[in-house]
């Protein structure tokens, strides 16, 4: 069986530039000219909480398909830092899953999509115990004969690492994908600051300023920050926050936290697949080149798709929910994805 790969994505000019792909990716411009079936997964969607242990709790929906008398199994979807269970690419794949025969489920991580109310402490990337809880809560919730899970940018590196935990924990997991994850966190915010065009760090910044101004009045009663502390730059504002708020004695260490860079998924052991572009502006491709992986860890770097773009044409659609899709049914007729 032939699988699509990276090198299969060859779109025309000017979808070509890796700048381009990023800002499509989650512009209003492209939620409005998507066609009507990249929304088919808000249809019957149940929004339910999830126990992420410790008294967490995490908001998410689920949708059952109707494709098939049978589904193929349960998809679990992430969004990237500061998107939601709403973000046009997490809707976008859950529809296409869901035309093939998959249920899905969306998780919001703390403190995104207007879930900052629910959990007093604040999200940080490095509270991967309580997204590995909540995997085995949807599991339990939702048994299926076949369990994959895949995540985008943040949601990859959280996609990678729940992978890495779940057969430890009883978590029947069978497969992860992760589109353009964060590899190395300290090499990716030094790349915002110093590589990437000032609009992405002025996105990424702006948007969570707003996160962390709802958190707190979500909380009147707790200081989660300074108003000097919110006027820093990415750099300047995450050491804030890391040492008020974690047990984290420095920056490098609540990065060097969450970094699945060089060694650290050498002791996968199910099937994952990490789709990333050599032209992602966001975050280097030198790290995914320096990635010691296992044989059953498959990385494919395209040419081209931008940070998690790889939009094909004027019809917005992308590339990756093919690319998904047939990786995750591979795994349901019981077939390696790593082709």
């Amino acid at each position: 069986m032939t699988l699509p790969s990276g090198r299969d994505f060859r779109p025309a000019w000017p979808l070509t530039s890796g700048h381009i792909q990023t800002m499509l990716s989650s512009s209003g411009v492209r939620r409005k000219l998507l066609p009507r079936r990249a929304y088919k997964v808000l249809e019957g969607a149940e929004q339910v909480m999830i126990d992420a242990g410790e008294g967490v709790r995490l908001t998410g929906a689920y949708t059952a398909q109707t494709a098939q008398p049978a589904s193929r199994g349960l998809a679990v979807l992430f969004h990237g830092w500061e998107g939601s269970v709403d973000s046009t690419y997490v809707l976008q794949t859950g529809s296409r899953l869901l035309e093939d025969g998959w249920d899905i489920f969306r998780l919001n991580f703390r403190d995104h999509g207007d879930s900052h109310a629910l959990n007093e402490a604040l999200f940080h990337s490095c509270r991967i115990d309580e997204v590995v809880h909540a995997v085995g809560d949807i599991a339990r919730r939702w048994p299926s004969r076949h369990l994959a899970l895949a995540g985008f940018s943040l949601g990859g590196n959280f996609a990678l690492r729940v992978a890495l935990r779940a057969p430890a924990l009883g978590i029947p997991l069978h497969y992860a994908l992760a589109v353009c994850p964060i590899i190395d966190p300290g090499e990716g915010l030094f790349s915002l600051e110093e590589s990437a065009p000032w609009f992405y760090q002025a996105y990424f910044m702006n948007k969570w300023r707003h996160s962390l101004r709802a958190k707190q009045a979500a909380f009147p009663h707790r200081e989660y920050f300074e108003l000097q502390e919110l006027k820093q730059n990415l750099r300047g504002l995450t050491e804030a926050l890391v040492l008020r708020h974690t047990d984290f004695g420095s920056l490098q260490a609540y990065l060097d936290g969450y970094s699945v860079a060089g060694k650290a998924l050498a002791g996968m052991q199910i099937p994952a697949t990490i789709l990333t572009a050599r032209d992602d502006p966001v975050i280097p491709v030198d790290a995914f080149e320096r990635l010691q992986l296992p044989g059953n860890v498959e990385l494919d770097i395209a040419d081209h798709g931008g940070h998690c773009g790889f939009i094909r044409g004027w019809d917005m659609t992308s590339f990756c929910d093919d690319y998904i899709a047939a990786r995750f049914n591979a795994i349901a007729t019981g077939n390696s994805p790593l082709a």
